[in-house]
C-alpha cells in the first residue's frame, strides 16, 4: 500500500480531514457515522445496515488481523467507506484470506487512514451525523464539500431496497456453509441450549439481514425461509409458516409505507418478533412513529435495560433512527427495554399479542450471550401458540 497516496474527507458543514489512501481509488459521498466497536471490522462493513454510509471507527488501529470467509455478514461489503486512524501494515492471523487494503480494493470502496478519529467522532457526538464526501482521487477541497452538500438526505430514504433479496428461498438449503460450524449447537456450560428437536418455520424478512442472525435462528429451532422485503402478507401465509421474523436494515423506517402495511396485516396471526429495523418497522405497523437521532448508536457497548426483569445487557447496535414512546401509549404496545445512555426505547411488547422486538442487535453477542434468551423467548412463544396456548 503506497504511504503517499493522499486522501480527503469533506464534510457538508465545511470540515476538511486529510490522511492517507487504502482501498480503491475512488470518490463516494455518504452518511459519515462513527463505530465504537474495538474488534469486529470486518461484520460492520459486510452489514447491509451501513448500507449508504461511510464508517469511522474509534478503535485507533485496524486490519490487524485481515479478512477471512467466514466473518462476512453479507456477500460483499455494504457501506460506502472507511475511515481509520491507522490501517495495520501487518496481517496476522490462521483465518487471513487477504489484507483489508486488498479487501476494499477488490469491492471498489475507498479508505483513509491517518485521521485524527478522536477529533472527527467528537465533531459528529457534538453537531450530529453528516453528510460527507471521502475520496482517494485527486480532489480539490471545495469539490468535496461540494459533492458532501449535495449527497441526499439518510432521512426519507429507502435502502431496503437496494439490499434485499429478490426471490425468497430457504436458509442453508443450497448453501451448507452459510450455517457456519461455531453456530451449530454443540451445548455448553455458559448457559447456550442446544437446537431443539422440533423445528418450527419461520418467514424471516430481508431488509439487509445479517447472515448471522438466520444462523441464530436455525440454532435455536427455526427453519428460515427468508423473503424480500417486498414479499405480502399472502406470500407468507402460502409458505404455511409458523412465524414471522423481522430483520435489521438500512435506511430510515418511516420511508418504508410498504412494510409497514404487510406486518400490520401479519400481526394477529402469528408471532413476531423484530430486531432493529424490524423493532422499528413493528412500531410503525403498530401504528406508531420513529425519529432521527443525533448521531445514533454504533457499536458493541451499548448499556440496555430491561425494565421488567431489572436486568442490565450489554447489546452491539446499529441504528441512526428510534421509536418514539409517546406514539406508542395508545396502540397496545409497552416499552420493555430503555438504553441506559439516553434512555432511548430498546424494546417493546405487544399486550396481548405474542408479538415482540429489540433494537440491538441480540445475534451480535458483545456479552457474549446476554441476549440469546430472545432466541429462545420467540421459540417458546411459537411453540405455546401452537398448542393454542395462545
Amino acid at each position: 500500500m503506497p504511504a503517499t497516496n493522499p486522501a480527503i474527507l469533506a464534510l457538508e458543514d465545511g470540515s476538511i480531514f486529510r490522511g492517507v489512501a487504502f482501498g480503491a481509488n475512488a470518490a463516494i459521498a455518504g452518511e459519515c457515522v462513527f463505530n465504537t466497536s474495538m474488534t469486529g471490522y470486518q461484520e460492520i462493513i459486510t452489514d447491509p445496515s451501513y448500507f449508504g454510509q461511510i464508517v469511522t471507527m474509534t478503535a485507533p488501529q485496524i486490519g490487524n488481523y485481515g479478512v477471512n470467509g467466514e466473518d462476512e455478514e453479507s456477500r460483499t461489503p455494504k457501506c460506502s467507506g472507511l475511515v481509520v486512524r491507522e490501517i495495520s501494515p501487518i496481517v496476522s492471523n490462521w483465518r487471513s484470506k487477504m489484507s483489508l487494503d486488498e479487501y476494499l480494493k477488490k469491492y471498489d470502496i475507498p479508505g483513509i487512514s491517518e485521521v485524527d478519529t478522536r477529533a472527527l467522532t467528537k465533531k459528529l457526538r457534538v453537531d450530529g451525523a453528516m453528510k460527507c464526501c471521502l475520496s482517494t482521487l485527486p480532489l480539490s477541497d471545495a469539490e468535496a464539500v461540494k459533492r458532501a452538500k449535495s449527497w441526499h438526505d439518510m432521512a426519507g430514504s429507502d435502502y431496503v431496497k437496494d439490499v434485499t433479496c429478490q426471490t425468497p428461498y430457504l436458509w442453508g438449503a443450497n448453501d451448507p456453509a452459510r450455517h457456519n460450524a461455531q453456530y451449530l449447537p454443540v451445548g455448553t456450560s455458559g448457559g447456550t441450549t442446544l437446537t431443539p428437536a422440533n423445528k418450527f418455520k419461520v418467514a424471516a424478512f430481508d431488509y439487509g439481514a445479517k447472515y448471522t442472525i438466520f444462523r441464530k435462528l436455525v440454532r435455536h429451532g427455526f427453519e428460515v425461509q427468508v423473503f424480500p422485503a417486498t414479499a405480502t402478507a399472502e406470500q407468507v401465509r402460502e409458505h404455511g409458516v409458523d412465524a414471522v421474523f423481522l430483520s435489521n436494515g438500512p435506511g430510515d423506517p418511516a420511508a418504508l409505507p410498504y412494510i409497514h402495511q404487510t406486518v400490520s396485516r401479519l400481526l394477529p396471526n402469528y408471532p413476531i418478533f423484530g430486531i432493529c429495523l424490524g423493532h422499528q418497522m413493528l412500531t410503525h405497523a403498530l401504528g406508531g412513529t420513529t425519529f432521527k437521532l443525533k448521531f445514533g448508536h454504533r457499536g458493541g457497548n451499548q448499556p440496555v435495560k430491561n425494565l421488567e426483569t431489572g436486568k442490565v445487557s450489554i447489546t452491539a447496535q446499529n441504528h441512526g433512527f428510534a421509536t418514539d414512546p409517546k406514539s406508542l401509549e395508545s396502540r397496545g404496545a409497552v416499552v420493555t427495554e430503555i438504553n441506559l445512555n439516553d434512555q432511548t426505547v430498546e424494546g417493546l411488547r405487544h399486550k396481548e399479542l405474542p408479538v415482540f422486538s429489540v433494537q440491538y442487535h441480540p445475534e451480535a453477542a458483545p456479552g457474549p450471550n446476554d441476549a440469546d434468551p430472545l432466541f429462545e423467548h420467540f421459540y417458546q412463544l411459537v411453540a405455546k401458540r401452537k398448542a393454542g396456548k395462545i
